[in-house]
């Protein structure tokens, strides 16, 4: 995306739109990571679990 498309993405739909869409984008796939993440260290706990 081209700073001419955010600014005319700004124009058209306002500020506060443009900034929380951009977030939604960042946010959502730091979200899926952590996902991911949390998903191998409960695999990971339960390995601990299964040697008793």
């Amino acid at each position: 995306m081209t700073p001419n498309d955010i600014i005319r993405a700004i124009a058209d739909v306002g500020f506060p739109v443009v900034v929380s869409v951009y977030l939604l984008v960042v946010f959502g796939n730091k979200l899926d990571r952590l996902t991911e993440a949390v998903d191998k260290l409960a695999s990971f706990v339960e390995g601990l679990g299964a040697g008793r």
